[in-house]
């Protein structure tokens, strides 16, 4: 018999109290007890919460969930990685390339498993989506285009929509065309009176020419996630709210209207919406997590790939601020 791994969780913010929901009924996991310093917060379950990390390891963890404020993930990270402790830090990975580039020499020089919450990678449309762009069902890719929209998250203080929301975007960009990034142009505002942006607009280049766009901002008085991915054979989009996903082939018929016969590009044709298991994500993070922490294999988001991340994100706020374009090694 498997034994039962004893996790703890790290902050029990808004994002925290979702993890704890999961850990508490995840197969082959206990929850073991919480850290937050606030007074008189309880713990689910009846879990304890202890004020501080080093209380948190005298419970004798398997792995650790981190999900407090992202100026304390290299620290926390860090002080994990040095007790043993297989470490899920929710995205993005750290505030700063230097940090998060330590954060992976400390997991990898200890052989402990690290990975980030970038969420979306367990959508159900998105996950679909990129099986079936792997297919070849799309035919070459020409764009990515994403809008990630909504009113400002009061939980967030420590930084910006781009290290915030558009790692989202910058993540599941890469992983679900299977391209990295090769440079990018950005512009940031401010509107709110808060030190940080609150609105990002970004157009990019993907290896082989793929172009893509993100429009992501805190000043929108509904929410949107949409992802709309354009190639040869027509567009697939996807709805990360709903987690629907919709293809929209290009037309094969020719029309008898001379003006639109005129026009030599394509045309409206089929439109499909798929029918697609709609399990939760971050059910699906925490399954894949637990599987890689057993030593299984497991697809998840390593923290190289969140350093990657935090470098994207970095040069956003450099060309915003530069007004140029930046390269982005790879």
């Amino acid at each position: 018999m498997t034994a039962v791994l004893r996790a703890g969780l790290i902050g029990l913010g808004a994002m925290g109290r979702n993890h704890a929901r999961v850990l508490g009924v995840l197969d082959g996991v206990e929850l073991v007890g919480v850290m937050d310093p606030a007074p008189g917060v309880t713990g689910p379950f009846g879990v304890p919460v202890v004020p501080d990390v080093e209380q948190l390891l005298a419970l004798n963890l398997d792995y650790a969930v981190v999900a407090c404020p992202t100026g304390l993930h290299e620290e926390i990270g860090l002080r994990l990685a040095e007790a043993g402790v297989h470490t899920l830090i929710e995205k993005p990975l750290a505030p700063s390339i230097d940090a998060a580039k330590r954060l992976v020499e400390a997991f990898e020089r200890r052989n402990l498993v690290g990975a980030v919450g970038h969420i979306e990678r367990y959508n159900p449309a998105l996950q679909s989506l990129r099986t079936r762009l792997e297919a070849g069902e799309l035919g070459d890719i020409y764009q990515i285009v994403t809008r990630r929209q909504g009113p400002f998250p009061g939980r967030i203080a420590d930084v910006g929509v781009v290290m915030d929301l558009a790692t989202h975007d910058i993540d599941l960009t890469a992983w679900v065309t299977g391209r990295e990034y090769t440079n990018i142009a950005a512009r940031t505002v401010s509107r709110s009176g808060r030190p940080h942006e609150d609105m990002v607009s970004a157009v990019a280049t993907l290896e082989d020419d793929v172009m893509a766009n993100h429009l992501v901002n805190w000043l929108s008085p509904f929410k949107e996630r949409s992802t709309v991915i354009t190639g040869a054979r027509g567009s697939f989009v996807a709805d990360t709210l709903t987690a629907d996903l919709t293809f929209y082939a290009n037309g094969a018929t020719s029309t008898e209207w001379e003006a639109l016969r005129a026009f030599r590009g394509v045309a409206e044709g089929d439109m499909i919406r798929y029918a697609i298991p709609k399990r939760e994500p971050l059910l699906v993070e925490h399954e894949r997590f637990r599987d890689a922490v057993e030593g299984k294999e497991s697809d998840i988001v390593t923290l190289k790939q969140g350093l990657r991340t935090v470098g994207v994100a970095d040069a956003v706020l450099r060309s915003a601020q530069d007004g140029m374009t930046v390269e982005i090694p790879r």
